[in-house]
């Protein structure tokens, strides 16, 4: 959840996520990172939107979460609108981005968690669109400096 958060704090309106990974992988759980780095309070519930493929969140911006786990093919998602909210300026979560490939617009950053066991992940992040690249870049400086700043609180129990 703590990389997901720090994504989400260099999320911006029209930026889109793509998540994929197995069953049970933490695309839910990732996705709640994302929306505490937007500021979305920790008592908000996050939910996986299987059965309503979108949820909505307020954030400053519109924050959109999606899944595709139901939906069979590209004549679903399009039926159901779903790609509409990719070019609507808020900012797009989609979990299972994978069972849809087509509509996913060349401005994004790819999410890919995989089981290493019950307690960790292997979370692979990239994209190679200008945006998609700042991104990453945000997402670093955000790693330094957590990791500056636990330096510093270990140094101060010292």
């Amino acid at each position: 959840m703590r990389v997901g958060e720090r994504l989400g704090t260099c999320l911006t309106a029209g930026d889109v996520v793509a998540l994929t990974g197995e069953l049970g992988s933490g695309k839910t759980w990732f996705t709640k990172g994302i929306a505490l780095g937007l500021g979305i309070g920790p008592d908000t519930i996050v939910t996986s939107p299987s059965f309503s493929l979108v949820n909505e969140y307020d954030s400053g911006y519109v924050f959109y979460h999606m899944d595709l786990f139901r939906l069979e093919d590209l004549s679903e998602v399009l039926s159901a609108g779903l790609e509409e909210y990719l070019h609507g300026g808020g900012i797009v979560v989609i979990e299972w981005a994978d069972r849809c490939p087509e509509i996913l617009p060349e401005i994004r950053v790819d999410v890919r968690l995989e089981i290493v066991d019950d307690h960790r992940r292997d979370i692979t992040i990239r994209g190679r669109h200008p945006r998609a690249v700042e991104i990453l870049e945000g997402l670093e400086e955000e790693r330094g400096k957590r990791k500056q700043e636990t330096g510093n609180r270990k140094q101060e129990r010292i």
